[in-house]
């Protein structure tokens, strides 16, 4: 059974920095990719940053130049700087491979301005 397992939110005052891990157990073979999503209040489920098995990065606009991810074999981290008010909420890790996405439970990341 796949489990997506994430964790590092905290509360951070404005300007301060956080790193989420993530990690990915009971898989047999490679992922095609992992990332972060978030979900702000009232709005759909968007995309944070994606790294694919080949390294291949993707960013969201609102944190380009602030986030970087990266990643080694069903893991991924999720560096964020500069952080900002706007960028409170819960932070959910995926999987993604064999024809399906599997999702953590999600880890709360606090800005306090």
């Amino acid at each position: 059974q796949v489990q997506v397992v994430e964790s590092g939110g905290d509360l951070v005052q404005a300007g301060g920095s956080l790193r989420l891990s993530c990690a990915a157990s009971g898989i047999t073979g490679s992922l095609d990719a992992m990332g972060w999503y978030r979900r702000p209040q009232g709005k759909q489920r968007e995309l944070v940053a994606t790294i694919t098995s080949g390294g291949s990065t993707n960013y969201a606009a609102t944190v380009k130049g602030r986030f970087t991810i990266s990643g080694v074999k069903n893991k991924v981290y999720l560096q964020m700087n500069s952080l900002k008010p706007e960028d409170t909420d819960i932070y959910y890790c995926v999987a993604l491979g064999f024809g399906r996405a599997y999702w953590g439970q999600g880890t709360q990341v606090t800005v306090s301005s």
